[in-house]
């Protein structure tokens, strides 16, 4: 099995952590290839970055040749719904896989992102899933995504404070750590503060090989049909949709 695993942004020390961790959880037969794209934001922090890291991820999608699943390695879930308009295979993004996951092992999760300006996000992705009602609370830690590839910054202690916080005043039961660039540190913390904390890199590779194991492809009639064919025009001509 071969599962493309990709980093919306273009910070390639975060793409090589991401790939770790999915290789960490993989099945030994399962190819695990992180890639990033070489143009865009190298942080994905609110809607404005957002908007610039989707045609790159088709793009990676487009060179990768044959994969049994995709994995969007971002938290906010870019890029989803168009990435499985360009495939018939599996689409995985780690936030919704982290959400859905944590549904099982624990009534009510609470998830510690970076920056307060995340939580909007986050928030409407929980509504969309129809599993608000199980997340306590959405929580920033104060951490910039970058902060997270920092050799000695605090960034780990302000994470870990604020699950201290989640499971004091929440009562959350589980955690979601709400950035890929914590993926190094879920379980550390989950020794640390004895609840379970879900990595969603980790995650979502489990469900695209589950999926994939299946013989389950993203459903064609609908949202997720493929784009019609036309032409796109200047800087957009080389994403444009082809027939079918």
């Amino acid at each position: 099995m071969r599962i493309l695993v990709i980093n919306p942004n273009t910070t390639a020390s975060m793409t090589e952590k991401i790939g770790k961790a999915a290789k960490a959880a993989a099945s030994p037969t399962t190819e695990i290839v992180a890639v990033n794209p070489h143009d865009g934001p190298p942080s994905i922090e609110g809607y404005y970055d957002e908007v610039f890291v989707v045609p790159g991820i088709i793009a990676e999608m487009a060179k990768a040749g044959a994969v049994d699943a995709y994995v969007i390695a971002c938290f906010d879930d870019t890029g989803l719904d168009a990435a499985r308009c360009a495939t018939e295979m599996p689409v995985i993004g780690i936030g919704e896989a982290a959400f859905h996951l944590a549904t099982l092992i624990a009534g009510k999760f609470s998830v510690v992102t970076t920056l307060a300006r995340s939580i909007p996000a986050i928030e409407h992705n929980l509504g969309k899933y129809g599993l608000a009602s199980r997340c306590a609370n959405v929580r920033a830690s104060d951490v910039a995504v970058l902060d997270l590839e920092l050799p000695g910054s605090d960034a780990r202690s302000r994470v870990s404070a604020e699950i201290a916080r989640a499971i004091a005043e929440d009562r959350a039961e589980a955690i979601v750590l709400g950035c890929a660039g914590m993926a190094d540190l879920a379980h550390a913390l989950s020794l640390e503060h004895g609840v379970p904390v879900l990595d969603g890199v980790a995650c979502a590779v489990r469900l695209a090989e589950t999926l994939s194991a299946l013989g389950l492809r993203t459903s064609k009639i609908g949202g997720y049909a493929a784009p019609l064919a036309k032409r796109y025009a200047g800087y957009y001509a080389p994403w444009s949709p082809k027939a079918r």
